[in-house]
């Protein structure tokens, strides 16, 4: 490696060559992402759940959290308010965005679905 150094206003620096500066930015970026695997490997070891890119492209698009939670966990209606002690037209309702419920059912529903109470309350 063909380095320079020399000192401008008090700060040292370094001079290389163009192609020596963009390997080592390569490898610094390899080494980076490599360290970022090992962290997301390690939170999924942990237990942490992924979800597929189509769960979080409904949800970025726009649609009820409540409504995409319980298709993706494989829930009907009736099941996830047999769940938590709400009948099938309520939750029909919430996921409509026709009716609010308490904090309490929010809590219950998001427990349900092992989910944040914030992954399915609806945006005001």
């Amino acid at each position: 490696m063909t380095v320079q150094f020399i000192e401008i206003a008090g700060q040292k620096m370094v001079i290389l060559p163009e192609a020596e500066y963009r390997s080592l930015a390569d490898q610094a970026e390899e080494r980076a992402d490599v360290e970022a695997a090992e962290r997301a490997e390690a939170r999924r070891v942990a237990g942490e759940e992924y979800v597929p890119a189509s769960l979080v492209e409904r949800l970025v698009n726009g649609e009820a959290g409540l409504l995409v939670w319980r298709e993706y966990r494989d829930l009907s209606q009736q099941a996830l308010g047999d769940k938590v002690g709400l009948s099938k037209m309520t939750i029909s309702s919430l996921e409509r965005g026709k009716r609010d419920t308490s904090a309490k059912n929010w809590r219950a529903l998001a427990d349900a679905l092992s989910v944040d109470v914030d992954d399915i309350m609806p945006f005001d």
